[in-house]
């Protein structure tokens, strides 16, 4: 037998209750002071937490204070156990919600503080939130008093089927998760697929990896095509790479002139274009004696892939005014018409590396 309910149970209990409201708004604004100091430091993980806890501390200060006032009603033990229990439930769904979303925005503070990431990996985003979810869900099955044994071997034997008849999107799962792993592919990164598809890696999914071409179109690509195709990746193991320009010049030319002045071009391009590396040493190497022309190729060093276009467009550029203002001749291919008697033969189109083919033509 329960006592009869008092003003004074009332009065204790709206007490209890006021309390953890009044707990829980000075400790919102505590929290909110705190959130606006931690934007102020360079580590963000403790933006995070600040954020976490903003919503975690407030809610279960409330909750106790529901709780204690339910303690001092005088409610049947049958009562006070569903309160209490209905009390928890709320605490752990609260609980469940802040650290998903505080794990997985963790997850993409560390993913975007990489150098040259675009985006956040969003596979792993998902998967930790969903296990997270899984894991507070049991939690309040388990706190109810419902058993878990039986759903966990249901779900067991389900998610075979599920296994089955899903292969693929399993497969593009795994891949997915396999590339990230295994850091052969980072959102950011530039790649170029054998099948000639590439751009920037905008972001891996639990499906498919997104890559933004420098048209601006975007390339979706399934994960476990991805891990099956042959692919060079433009940014490891470092970003900064070398490339190649082959540059021709006449045979009358003085070679150490012409190296000269291709390397003072070179030294101007390096300090005036953006995405240059001025301390990269640049090479100079004669090649090849071809048929109208000496070859050469210059090696300079960019920053990062995209940037080669605007320094090659500059180079070309500055190097050919040089040429003509030096007085050094780049030849273009020549081609010799031989004459016969009752036949002309003309050099067919060939292939560079091939001699030339002649085709007779009758003459009448």
């Amino acid at each position: 037998m329960t006592r009869a309910l008092t003003v004074d149970d009332l009065v204790i209990a709206g007490i209890a209750l006021a309390a953890g409201l009044l707990a829980a708004f000075l400790l919102r604004m505590l929290l909110r002071w705190l959130g606006k100091h931690a934007d102020r430091t360079r580590w963000s993980g403790d933006d995070l937490i600040v954020d976490t806890l903003r919503t975690v501390v407030p809610w279960a200060a409330f909750l106790g204070g529901a709780a204690s006032a339910g303690a001092a009603l005088p409610l049947t033990k049958t009562v006070q156990h569903n309160v209490n229990q209905i009390l928890t439930v709320l605490l752990i769904f609260v609980v469940t919600l802040s650290v998903a979303r505080g794990i997985a925005g963790l997850m993409r503070t560390v993913t975007q503080s990489r150098p040259g990431v675009a985006g956040s990996a969003t596979i792993f985003v998902n998967i930790t939130r969903v296990l997270i979810l899984a894991i507070g869900f049991l939690v309040v099955l388990q706190t109810l008093g419902i058993s878990i044994a039986p759903l966990l071997t249901a779900l067991g034997v389900g998610g075979l089927a599920v296994a089955l008849a899903l292969q693929d999107t399993l497969a593009n799962l795994f891949a997915g998760i396999h590339i990230l792993a295994s850091k052969t592919v980072q959102p950011g990164d530039y790649i170029r697929l054998a099948s000639g598809e590439e751009g920037y890696v905008e972001d891996i999914n639990w499906r498919q990896t997104t890559v933004r071409a420098l048209s601006n179109n975007l390339i979706v690509i399934p994960n476990g095509e991805l891990a099956k195709t042959n692919m060079t990746n433009f940014m490891r193991p470092e970003q900064e790479l070398t490339i190649l320009l082959q540059v021709g010049v006449a045979y009358d030319s003085d070679l150490d002139h012409v190296e000269r002045v291709t390397n003072e071009v070179i030294a101007q391009v390096m300090t005036e274009v953006e995405g240059a590396l001025p301390d990269h040493e640049p090479i100079i190497r004669f090649h090849t004696f071809g048929d109208s022309r000496i070859g050469f190729t210059v090696i300079l060093g960019v920053g990062e892939f995209s940037d080669q276009y605007r320094i090659k467009h500059e180079f070309i550029k500055r190097l050919h005014r040089r040429y003509r203002k030096e007085g050094i001749s780049i030849p273009a291919p020549t081609r010799t018409v031989a004459i016969q008697q009752g036949t002309v033969s003309i050099p067919s189109q060939r292939v560079p590396g091939e001699a030339d083919e002649v085709a007779p033509v009758r003459l009448d």
